[in-house]
């Protein structure tokens, strides 16, 4: 979360990546440092996925990942 607010601090757009299992956290996180970054959420777990699988959860996120980089 702290990479984040640094690139958006300095103009440079982004998103946050990570599993649901931390939306909690990052729920929190971010109401401490009085930020809400753009949040792209992945399925929870993700360590025992296959190759396949990651890719899989890779090509249904990337666009979203995009739009948020690019302000689409």
């Amino acid at each position: 979360m702290h990479d984040i607010l640094t690139l958006d601090k300095r103009g440079v757009p982004g998103c946050f990546v990570a599993s649901e299992e931390f939306k909690p956290a990052a729920a929190a996180q971010g109401k401490a440092l009085g930020f809400e970054p753009a949040i792209v959420w992945l399925e929870h777990p993700i360590q025992n996925k296959s190759a396949d699988e990651l890719i899989d959860i890779a090509n249904r996120s990337v666009d979203e990942i995009i739009s948020y980089i690019t302000g689409d």
